[in-house]
């Protein structure tokens, strides 16, 4: 088993993962979000062709009506998705997409296309759903882990999902990559990996501290950490690799959503050991049982 110091150096930790946070609300206020064309409103075109077109092939037809930045993406052996966003008027944004159109027949005969412009209604509608589904997860979460646990690590836990959460968003809003309806879904999915890390380490700790004795509290959270980081490293690696596949050899939507999940996981691995567990250490050593425990045997981190 590893003997790692990392209650020892807690408010490290937390000092870093404050900057952290801190520079990614400032990076979203001042940089932005690079929204998709479902959350400003654009046009959509779908079309099939009568052979398979290479992608960059598209990307530089796109290049001569300055739509390379376009979302391209197959959805069939011969079919394809292209989405760009609404910078000028309706007309002018139809009459570009029947260009496009015009210019994919010279790659291919074009055997169908459908031109549609979307508005920025139906991904408010994906945001509002997503922030009553997170609001609806954490109050079900603070319920559950209270019960199952207790108040503190329910408190804890949460402040980990925020935490991962800001730090996605953060990192989005710095490499400027596009937020689609599948970044939305892959932040609500990041929240069920951050948490089951927190948990493991949670039920260790509360399984350990119904022993606890001649040791402090912080000294018994250390240990707990150590015991489960092995299996929580295992679980993280095996659902990392998969999704690191995904965003190299994945379509379009799905890099999206490996993308944010990547970033999500490895994050949810840090929080659960270095924000949820400390801070649960600095609560709980205020109560008397464990303040007095701190007094009396200090803080020993290669203590078993």
């Amino acid at each position: 088993m590893p003997k790692f110091d990392f209650i020892g150096r807690s408010k490290i930790w937390l000092i870093i993962s404050s900057v952290v946070i801190l520079t990614a609300i400032l990076t979203v206020s001042i940089r932005g979000l690079n929204f998709g064309v479902e959350f400003t409103g654009g046009t959509l075109i779908n079309v099939k062709l009568d052979k398979v077109v290479n992608i960059s092939e598209v990307r530089q037809m796109l290049a001569k009506y300055n739509l390379q930045k376009s979302i391209i993406q197959p959805i069939g052996v011969k079919e394809y998705l292209i989405r760009f966003k609404k910078d000028q008027a309706e007309e002018k944004n139809r009459d570009l997409a029947n260009n496009v159109v015009a210019g994919l027949g010279k790659l291919a005969k074009v055997q169908d296309h459908t031109i549609e412009q979307v508005g920025p209604g139906w991904g408010q509608q994906i945001t509002n759903a997503a922030i009553w589904a997170a609001v609806l997860s954490f109050a079900a979460l603070l319920i559950y882990i209270s019960l199952r646990f207790e108040f503190k690590m329910a408190i804890g836990a949460i402040a980990a999902l925020i935490h991962d959460i800001l730090f996605t968003v953060g990192v989005y809003s710095l490499v400027y990559r596009e937020v689609t309806p599948a970044t939305v879904a892959a932040l609500l999915t990041i929240m069920g990996y951050s948490l089951y890390d927190t948990i493991v380490v949670f039920h260790k700790i509360v399984e350990n501290s119904k022993t606890l004795q001649r040791k402090s509290y912080a000294t018994m959270v250390n240990y707990s950490i150590n015991q489960v980081l092995i299996r929580s490293l295992n679980t993280s690696i095996t659902s990392i690799l998969p999704v690191i596949a995904i965003l190299a050899f994945g379509g379009e939507t799905l890099k999206d959503f490996a993308f944010a999940l990547m970033v999500g996981l490895f994050i949810g691995v840090y929080s659960s050991i270095f924000v949820a567990s400390p801070l649960l250490v600095a609560w709980k050593e205020t109560e008397p049982r464990f303040r007095n425990l701190k007094k009396k045997f200090g803080y020993q981190a290669s203590q078993t």
